[in-house]
């Protein structure tokens, strides 16, 4: 007989199947005399959608609400279908006694295995395979202390209770508001109190009131000494700043303390998918879903990089050995020079980044053991290796040891201070940084100097900053933050279990509240629209607030603990969801759509409305069961032949006209005629005559097509 081995993605499977000894690969999974390796692609099996129980909700309807079925249903989800045949398949197998569960170790990983094990109707042995990392030898110690799958038992109830929860409240309130106003309006646990996160921060900006502020600065011997107090070293008040600088101008001052202190500083800690994707965001202002998707294509495309969808920073200890493997693969890139000297030492893992009780479903992202071909990668692939690479690296190499050096000035009864950084050795900042020489400071103790200037500067404080996609992932991992919550226990809870969201899903939240068209990004800036104001104020409040997620998060851990019953929790849930549709459906509040153009959908004939997208703008048919689009304006990646910026795309199909800032425009037509040409080495006839106007044949890309041409 054999055990059948449930992995939750294809490299895991082959990573269990390789520490097994398996090396007999079929469609779909491994095999050898003991052991079956298969894995899913994900969830396989997901919540039946509402017409699915019953064909009269597949009209949108406010009578007919709320949906709450009397048990839940699971369906096999089509796109991945082969794939669960293939599991069931082998899991009905005669010759197999046993499962062992090998999905990822927590809440959502379970709740992969046990959907896929109920959908296929199999009552065999369960056992449970709970590991972080997927090296070897983690694996082959996980297959020594393999559990019995019912210890697991109160963990899936636990997030099947959370899957179902979000089923019933966020169908009913999106159903319920869109069908209430007539409008598309979509409302959820996660997203909506992100997109109060927006509003809170604009309206904070834009109600923010400048103040000026003054510093002072003491010019002696070159050195700039700043006036500190014990309040800090600025102040609000004018008269006080000129009377301090009337009593030290033109006076002599004595250095009461010069103090040397050496000091080491590590570096940053190893990236999780969010830090990597606010990094990605600051450096080349892709997308939180760009650098999901790229990082996505390094780990399962290119295996350079370990799984991307995590939130630890740290590595564990069973990993250790495999960190020069991991450093060698380095020696391909520009980063060689770095990474040769480590190899040529001992690697020891030091606590800033090695820890066990700090790695929960996954570790941190590293670099794999595989050399990566950097002219097989994308210029944005090449950017976010080279981003996890240079961090890989800087918490392999020593610290930064730097001698800190305070000098303390006493003038007219005044304090001001000095403070010098000097480099002893860089450590891991050898890789941004080249070491400087420094002066040493002149100062000693009860030195008597003279103030050869006084520096007065003012300037007004600011309002904080809008959120940017990087700052607003950041903001939705501690919400509690940013929202005034009832009780500290919601914010302990909202903190120890990441906020709202995962690591998997914000970047999917922050697209759908842009395509949904209530946030947009001015120059990078996110700011709520006139309907996301407008859906903030429809929404029933409790789901405009973190404090649902964090009192979910409470009664999960307790059900997980087997304190709290499943049935209690969706009894609770159910009754909630039916409070929330009442509200709505009793509301006297009024939808405006302030976006309507003349233009008539060629579907229903309503008018459409325009609408800003990341790219551009489009046009929306208003009836949200019609949902027709017809892109009106958006920037493409398309490049302008004379001056190399992006094309504008307005209209669509073969009327659509491609517009470039410098007055540049062209059709449809002719961009596909282009970049055809441009693939066959052929020239257009309008290129042609462009080009042959052009004066400077030498700096003209036909330029050796042209030399042939007789004029």
């Amino acid at each position: 007989m054999k055990a059948l081995v449930l992995a939750e993605k294809p490299s895991v499977g082959r990573d269990i199947a390789k520490a097994l000894g398996i090396h007999d690969q079929k469609k779909g999974y491994f095999e050898n005399k003991q052991y079956i390796v298969t894995w899913a692609l994900g969830h396989l099996v997901t919540n039946a959608t509402p017409e699915e129980y019953d064909k009269k909700f597949k009209e949108w309807d406010l009578n007919v609400l709320p949906i709450i079925p009397d048990y839940m249903k699971h369906v096999v989800i089509k796109k991945t279908r082969s794939q669960f045949n293939t599991v069931q398949h082998l899991m009905k197998r005669d010759d197999v006694n046993e499962i062992i569960i090998a999905t990822d170790a927590g809440r959502e990983g379970e709740l992969v295995a046990r959907l896929i094990i109920e959908k296929a109707k199999i009552k065999k042995r369960l056992k449970r395979l709970w590991i972080s990392s997927v090296t070897e030898k983690a694996i082959k110690e996980g297959f020594k202390k393999l559990k019995p799958g019912e210890a697991y038992n109160n963990l899936y109830k636990a997030a099947l209770s959370r899957s179902e929860a979000d089923w019933i409240v966020g169908i009913n309130a999106t159903r319920a508001l869109t069908t209430k106003y007539d409008a598309q309006l979509s409302c959820g646990r996660v997203q909506t109190p992100t997109l109060n996160l927006v509003q809170m921060r604009q309206n904070e900006i834009q109600s923010f009131k400048p103040k000026k502020y003054y510093q002072m600065y003491l010019d002696v011997e070159g050195y700039q000494f700043k006036w500190t107090h014990q309040n800090g070293d600025k102040t609000f008040d004018a008269n006080l700043i000129e009377e301090i600088k009337k009593k030290v101008q033109n006076q002599d001052g004595v250095i009461n303390k010069v103090h040397k202190k050496k000091k080491t500083k590590y570096a940053q800690k190893l990236y999780d998918l969010t830090s990597l994707q606010q990094t990605a965001y600051q450096h080349y202002k892709m997308s939180a879903k760009e650098t999901l998707n790229t990082m996505q294509a390094l780990y399962e495309q290119h295996k350079v990089l370990t799984y991307p969808r995590t939130d630890s920073n740290y590595l564990t200890d069973d990993m250790v050995g495999s960190l020069k493997e991991r450093v060698a693969s380095l020696s391909a890139t520009s980063l060689k020079s770095y990474s040769t000297p480590l190899l040529k030492k001992e690697i020891k893992a030091g606590k800033h980044f090695v820890d066990n009780k700090k790695v929960s479903d996954h570790h941190a992202i590293v670099p794999t053991e595989v050399r990566p071909d950097m002219s097989q990668l994308s210029p944005r692939e090449e950017k976010i290796y080279m981003l996890v690479a240079e961090r890989f690296l800087e918490v392999l190499l020593p610290p930064y040891q730097y001698e800190e050096t305070n000098v303390e000035l006493t003038c007219a009864g005044e304090q001001f201070k000095l403070v010098q950084e000097v480099a002893i050795d860089l450590g891991f900042k050898q890789i941004h940084q080249e070491k400087t020489t420094v002066k040493n400071l002149p100062f000693k103790e009860q030195q008597h100097v003279h103030i050869q200037n006084v520096n007065v500067s003012n300037k007004d404080t600011e309002p904080p900053a809008y959120f940017n996609e990087g700052t607003l992932l950041k903001a939705m991992e501690s919400p509690q933050l940013f929202f005034k919550l009832k009780d500290k226990k919601m914010a302990q809870t909202l903190n120890e279990t990441g906020g709202i969201g995962t690591v998997a899903t914000r970047a999917d939240i922050i697209e759908k509240l842009y395509s949904t068209n209530v946030i947009e990004a001015i120059q990078g800036k996110i700011k709520i629209t006139t309907k996301g104001k407008q859906l903030l104020n429809l929404a029933p409040e409790q789901l405009t607030s973190p404090e649902l997620t964090a009192s979910w998060e409470m009664k999960l851990n307790q059900i997980e603990k087997g304190q709290y019953a499943k049935e209690t929790f969706m009894k609770e849930m159910r009754a909630f969801t039916k409070e929330i549709v009442s509200e709505i459906k009793n509301s006297d509040d009024k939808f405006k759509h302030d976006n309507v153009t003349t233009t008539e959908c060629p579907t229903c004939g309503k008018f459409m409305l325009k609408v800003k997208t990341k790219n551009g703008q489009m046009l929306v048919c208003q009836d949200p069961t019609c949902k027709t689009k017809k892109n009106q304006q958006r920037q493409t990646n398309a490049r302008c032949p004379n001056c190399k910026k992006k094309l504008t795309l307005y209209g669509t199909g073969k009327t659509a006209t491609y517009r470039c800032v410098c007055g540049h425009t062209e059709t449809q037509e002719h961009m596909d005629q282009r970049l055809k040409n441009k693939k066959t080495g052929k020239i257009g006839k309008k290129e042609m005559k462009q080009y042959m106007k052009n004066e400077e044949v030498e700096n003209n890309p036909f330029k050796d097509a042209l030399k042939d041409l007789k004029f």
